[in-house]
């Protein structure tokens, strides 16, 4: 007599989830885990969902207690991109889910679970140092194995179809507003500077969204790295930005700056491209940092107002104090807090550019 639960419609019924009943009826099919022990691992802002799975008695030697079944709907998602990048993370020593079973034609894949406990969990202001000096060990590990051809390329159009989410979802969509040809004409201005100061930092391996809710906490080999189907090859800074810049959890600037200064030191140890001036190198940092975040601020508005997942909504704040922050820093960039200003009715503060 089998273990395993067999699921009929009115299964679909109940869970009112047709894709759901179809990535159970593949899990009953592997012989390995409970396919009806299935409950949501995690939240994600794509169109992919997490379901941890319970291993059946007979198979729990081989793969632990739990595994996670990933599904990926194909007309949206792109699970064999997830599947490359896996390999050449596991390749490059970090740790990565082990792929245990996949069927790219349906979206699934079963992996092997990496713990219940993220990054933006686990962090306080003490152990802060510890795992970010390993998470950006982690980092250091993957961007030595990058070499071109590999991976999609980020590049200017890449960069500026990014951007372009601000103007079209934060100021059109969430302000309600149109902006001008001259504030238009200036924002693009700001865009181009942007881009040609990230253009020209060196190119490694990017996972593009190296932060506190992709990094799981781990006892051995920490962190667990996951999200990183989207992974490109572009400019060297990205992914410490994405970590050390991070939308969900901000920390006061004289520890980023310090947890900065030591991955350059690591990276340059290593062999790896980083600019040989820290200034230098910090002020790539910065202007990588806001080309992401001018991205996050249309994104978040666009989950919100096209997906339905307000929550991000609350996350704003952070983002846009990170934007004026940076922004503020530097002469070319002005305009920026300019049009922001304008657009949120604020008065100009009196100082003063050096």
């Amino acid at each position: 007599m089998s273990l395993l639960h067999t699921f009929s419609s009115s299964d679909a019924s109940a869970d009112g989830d047709a894709r759901l009943l179809q990535l159970k009826t593949w899990l009953q099919g592997l012989g390995t885990v409970d396919a009806a022990s299935a409950r949501p691992a995690s939240a994600d802002a794509s169109f992919r969902r997490y379901f941890r799975v319970d291993v059946l008695p007979a198979a729990q030697a081989q793969y632990g207690a739990t595994l996670v079944a990933m599904d990926a709907p194909p007309e949206r998602e792109n699970t064999a991109a997830f599947v490359k990048v896996d390999a050449l993370l596991a390749e490059a020593g970090v740790s990565v889910p082990a792929i245990h079973a996949q069927d790219l034609g349906q979206g699934f894949l079963l992996l092997s679970d990496l713990g219940t406990t993220t990054y933006l969990q686990a962090l306080n202001h003490d152990n802060a140092a510890t795992l970010y000096a390993e998470a950006l060990s982690a980092l250091v590990a993957i961007q030595l194995r990058s070499q071109p051809g590999v991976l999609p390329e980020f590049d200017r159009e890449f960069m500026l179809r990014e951007m372009n989410i601000f103007p079209e979802w934060y100021i059109g969509k969430h302000l309600n507003t149109t902006l001008t040809q001259a504030q238009a004409a200036e924002l693009q201005k700001v865009f181009d500077h942007i881009i040609a100061t990230c253009m020209a930092q060196p190119r490694v391996f990017m996972h593009r969204d190296f932060h506190s809710r992709n990094l799981m906490w781990m006892d051995e080999k920490n962190p667990g790295i996951l999200d990183f189907q989207d992974a490109v090859y572009g400019p060297i800074t990205y992914d410490a930005a994405s970590l050390l810049r991070d939308a969900y959890v901000s920390w006061d600037e004289e520890l980023v700056l310090d947890w900065v200064i030591r991955y350059w030191q690591h990276a340059k140890a290593a062999g790896l491209p980083v600019n040989k001036d820290f200034d230098a190198f910090y002020k790539d940092f910065e202007y990588m940092a806001l080309q992401r975040h001018l991205k996050i601020l249309g994104l978040f508005c666009r989950l919100n107002y096209r997906d339905g997942k307000p929550n991000y909504l609350g996350d704003l704040p952070t983002v846009m104090e990170y934007v004026r922050h940076a922004a503020n820093r530097y002469r070319e960039l002005k305009p920026l807090v300019k049009l922001l200003d304008a657009l949120e009715n604020r008065q100009p503060a009196v100082g003063y550019t050096f």
